[in-house]
Parts: C-alpha cells; sequence; structure tokens
C-alpha cells in the first residue's frame, strides 16, 4: 500500500470538485469588528471587513465581555485545571449553568467545551439510555446532531425538512409505547429558515415524545432575553431539551443543554463527552457569562442585527442578485457551483478586501453551493452598499447570471 498516493489522491479529488478549503489568515481588530486584519498572500497585514462570522452580535468585541476575561485571567489563571469531576468544576461554571438555565426557563444545565460535543455527546447517550428509541431527525439537521444519532445506535427515521405530514405519517407508524425523540433546529444557518416548533411539540405530545431543539443560531439573538426563537415564540417550557451555543451570538466558545434537572444529570453522569473532557477554561465561562448577562438585559444588539440583516437582504434584491429566501438574519446568495463560488469569494479579498467564506458540500447539497453572508450590529448601510456594488461588478465580470 502507497499511503503517501492515497492520502495525496484525497486532497487532489476536493481541488477537483473546487471544494477544497482554504482558512484564512487573519487578526480582528479589537473593539473595531467587523475590521480585521489578513496576512494571507501579502507583503504586510491588509485591512478586510468580515462578512462571515458567526459572532453574530459583535459580543466577543464587547467591552463587557473582555473586562470579564481580563478579571478571571488575573483572579484564577487561564486553565480549569481538568474534567468537572477532578478539578475543573469552578464557580464560574455553576454560575453560567444557572444563568443558561434561567434563559430557557429549565430547571437545569450543563457546559460542554463546544455545541458540537453538546449535540453529539447529549443525543448519543440518550439514545443508549432510552431503551429501543426512535429518533426522527430533520433531514437538514447538523452534522453533529447526525453524528450523535449515529452513535446512539438507535434506529433513525429522517423526516423532509420541516413537512410536518411527513413527521406525522413517521410518527404514526411507530409503536405507541416505543420512546420517540424528535430533534431538530430552531434556525438552520444554510437555508435560513424557522422550524415550526409549536407544531413539533404538538406532535410530541400527541404521540409521546420528547423533543430536541438545537438553537445554535438563534440564542442570544431572538426573544425578550435572547433565548432564542423557543423564547421568541414562547414554546420553552414545551421543549423537552434545547441545545445552544456560547461561540456565536454570546461571542466566546462552548455550548449546552438546558433540561429538567434529571435530564441533565443522566446527561452529566454518562456521556463520554463531557465526563472525560477538561473543562472550560474560567477566563472563558467569565466571558460567556458577562455577555449572556448583558443580552438578557440589552436588546440593542438584536435590533441592529435585524435591521442590517434586512437591508443587506433588500440590497442584494434590488441589484438583482440571487439572495435566498431568509427570515433570519443570515442572507445566502445562491451560487450553485464551487469552482466560481470560490473565485467570488478570492476576488472579493483580493480586489475589495470583503471577507465571506464560500459554502460547499458536503455542508450543503451539490449545486446549492453559495456564499452565506451574517450583517450584524456594526455593518453599516455604507458597508453594505458597497458590498452590492462589488458583488455586481463581479457578476458582471464573470458574467453571471442574475435573478429574474
Amino acid at each position: 500500500m502507497d499511503y503517501s498516493k492515497v492520502f495525496n489522491a484525497a486532497i487532489d479529488r476536493l481541488h477537483e470538485e473546487g471544494r477544497y478549503r482554504v482558512f484564512i489568515d487573519i487578526l480582528r481588530n479589537k473593539g473595531a469588528f467587523p475590521n480585521a486584519r489578513c496576512f494571507a498572500g501579502h507583503n504586510g497585514p491588509k485591512p478586510i471587513t468580515v462578512w462571515c462570522s458567526n459572532d453574530y452580535l459583535g459580543m466577543g468585541q464587547h467591552p463587557k465581555v473582555i473586562a470579564a476575561m481580563e478579571e478571571a485571567l488575573h483572579d484564577v489563571g487561564a486553565g480549569s485545571g481538568g474534567t468537572r469531576n477532578i478539578g475543573g468544576n469552578t464557580h464560574y461554571h455553576v454560575d453560567l449553568e444557572h444563568e443558561l438555565a434561567d434563559l430557557h426557563g429549565k430547571e437545569s444545565a450543563l457546559l460542554f467545551t463546544s455545541g458540537y460535543i453538546s449535540n453529539e455527546a447529549t443525543l448519543s447517550t440518550l439514545g443508549k439510555i432510552l431503551p429501543g428509541c426512535v429518533i426522527f431527525s430533520d433531514e437538514l439537521n447538523h452534522a453533529s446532531m447526525i453524528a450523535g444519532i449515529r452513535n446512539s445506535g438507535c434506529e433513525k427515521q429522517v423526516w423532509r425538512h420541516n413537512d410536518l405530514e411527513h413527521l406525522e405519517e413517521l410518527l404514526k407508524a411507530e409503536d405507541p409505547a416505543t420512546p420517540k425523540l424528535i430533534a431538530f433546529e430552531s434556525v438552520y444557518s444554510m437555508d435560513a429558515d424557522v422550524a415550526p416548533i409549536t407544531e413539533i411539540c404538538d406532535l410530541a405530545d400527541k404521540y409521546n415524545a420528547i423533543t430536541y431543539c438545537d438553537e445554535v443560531h438563534a440564542v442570544g439573538m431572538y426573544g425578550p432575553r435572547g433565548g432564542g426563537i423557543t423564547d421568541r415564540d414562547a414554546v420553552a417550557e414545551r421543549v423537552t431539551i434545547i441545545e445552544g451555543t456560547l461561540g456565536k451570538a454570546f461571542g466566546v466558545m462552548g455550548g449546552y443543554i438546558a433540561a429538567d434537572k434529571v435530564i441533565v444529570d443522566v446527561i452529566r453522569s454518562y456521556a463520554p463527552g463531557f465526563i472525560f473532557t477538561t473543562s472550560l477554561s474560567p477566563v472563558l465561562v467569565s466571558g460567556v457569562l458577562a455577555s449572556v448577562r448583558h443580552l438578557k438585559q440589552s436588546s440593542e444588539e438584536r435590533d441592529a442585527q435585524h435591521a442590517a440583516a434586512a437591508f443587506l437582504k433588500k440590497s442584494f434584491a434590488d441589484a438583482g442578485l440571487p439572495v435566498m429566501p431568509s427570515v433570519t438574519h443570515i442572507v445566502p446568495l445562491m451560487i450553485g457551483d464551487p469552482i466560481k463560488a470560490k473565485r467570488i469569494s478570492d476576488t472579493l479579498l483580493a480586489e475589495y478586501g470583503v471577507y465571506v467564506q464560500p459554502i460547499n458540500f458536503p455542508t450543503v447539497p451539490r449545486g446549492t453551493e453559495r456564499l452565506r453572508f451574517t450583517p450584524g450590529p456594526n455593518h453599516t448601510e455604507a458597508m453594505m452598499t458597497e458590498l452590492t456594488a462589488a458583488l455586481c461588478e463581479i457578476w458582471e465580470r464573470l458574467d453571471l447570471r442574475k435573478a429574474a
């Protein structure tokens, strides 16, 4: 076996298909997001504007967050000291779990090192604990949810995206005595649409299922206190388990679940992805704590973000650019070809100082490659007008089709 030949061929395939991923080399400018410096392919750092960050509200740059992290660093040092069971359970972790439980109106919450791990660890553990469980998964669920369901060893039923009739058909076909779990997201980050959570909960009640809602692209940004779509639609109490991230709207790092005490205790006690992982640094946890507390009280960032998203959608549509329908803060621009998507992205960065990463397979299906813009409260209307003009120039240069 020529191992090098196999590995090189695998990389060559990605290049040929136009979906080889290049990680940009940048530094964000503290207090000036979305402004950053790009080091790739330049003699010195080049100023750029970031348009694809998941730090949706710019909270990673917020003075309260930075001050809290600096205070924690000087108070307790850098690392947590180990797993939560052995040395890594700090008062910061306890406080944050209380805040997150309160955010979602749940009895308890549990921190993980990332949103991916919280999904994988929780879903895989639930499937092992519930005998004969069948998990009903929306077809557009995130890779972390799919991994968790696969690792649970459960039977999986995939229902067509947001199709309540199909979901009910699958639920109805199962034995009423079979444990059932419905797993879905609130905001789907690639198509920018929202799940019908109330109706999903109605079906869960009707067929005696529990529900698992991934709110990672919604927490902080929707609802009067930033609890997500379940907060906005006042249905959090009906969802069995709410999962969220601390690395997007809250601007730092980590993931969590919120549920009743017994469910959280089961995951805490049985999930290897929680038990055997060094806990989040208290410096990070302190920053998240400041961010969550701020966004519970402040709607300023949410309001500005929603206004920016509305402006950019209209700007793209008025210019005839193929903006996909969106009822959320995410603004996807359909390209439909990985090579063209990469070329547009490269041109924007090299010539206009605009950074937006192309989204290719397997994140989205082949033929639906896109650019995904996430305007936030600090993207100005002038920035968005300039971005639209740059895209129109590139569309004309590459002779790309505009929207009808």
